[in-house]
């Protein structure tokens, strides 16, 4: 059985110009520990399917599978990452990072002191008690990232969390989520319009074609980590990437 599984899901939203068809008929398997990019253009149909994995949304025709049971809701098992950190200003760095505890009932000491240890995970020792505006937008995602985390989830799905970030500052992060990942090997389903961030961060690169989204190719990357973003292999694989995102079907 697999860890994750999307059976034939497709989605039709109602609007007032008519239906729009967001996804066809994706067949999609994922085991435990795998890292998978969604690669595709805007309008693709990642975020759609990343929401529907998630419980935020309900397929028109077909279902998820976890562990063999349907997502019909949001589920303890995985935790979401957003481009937007979504952190409350009015609440410390480590009152956000340990909201979902509380939101599960653990005591207070116990959650902040869970939250403490994934804030010094994701690099942020020393800064518990500051507020969100007094964080650069790095250091912001990697409490969001710490955030979802503390749940211990099997499933970590993240949508475009490195998009607003600038280059220097995506490329740490990059590292340390494969660092973190390489530590507790949840399955990760990681939405990018980056043909380069795909590369450095998966086992799987899963392409969408758009209008409808449709699956144009699951292309494994056998490349060693840490991989050489200049190194011949890198650069081939980017290419095949490159065409199949340009290929009309």
């Amino acid at each position: 059985m697999s860890f994750l599984q999307c059976a034939t899901v497709s989605k039709t939203f109602d609007t007032r110009t008519g239906i729009v068809e967001a996804l066809r008929r994706i067949e999609l398997d994922f085991p435990l520990g795998e890292f998978v990019c969604f690669l595709g253009a805007s309008g693709c149909g990642k975020s759609t399917l990343l929401s529907i994995i998630g419980g935020l949304e309900t397929p028109t025709e077909g279902r998820v599978m976890l562990n063999g049971t349907p997502i019909t809701k949001p589920s303890p098992d995985l935790s979401f990452v957003f481009q937007d950190h979504g952190l409350f200003p009015w609440m410390t760095v480590e009152q956000n990072c340990a909201f979902s505890l509380k939101a599960g009932g653990m005591g207070k000491a116990a959650r902040l002191a869970k939250a403490r240890e994934y804030l010094d995970l994701v690099g942020l020792q020393g800064f518990g008690t500051r507020f969100p505006h007094e964080l650069s937008g790095g250091m912001k995602q990697r409490v969001g990232i710490a955030r979802a985390l503390t749940t211990d989830p099997k499933l970590l799905l993240m949508d475009e969390p490195f998009g607003a970030l600038d280059a220097q500052t995506r490329a740490n992060l990059q590292q340390e989520l494969l660092r973190i990942w390489s530590g507790r090997k949840a399955t990760v389903l990681f939405v990018t319009h980056s043909i380069d961030e795909a590369l450095i961060l998966a086992d799987r690169i899963v392409v969408f074609h758009p209008r409808p989204g449709r699956i144009r190719a699951d292309v494994r990357v056998e490349l060693d980590r840490p991989r050489d973003i200049h190194s011949p292999e890198f650069a081939a694989m980017a290419r095949e990437l490159e065409a199949l995102l340009h290929t009309p079907t």
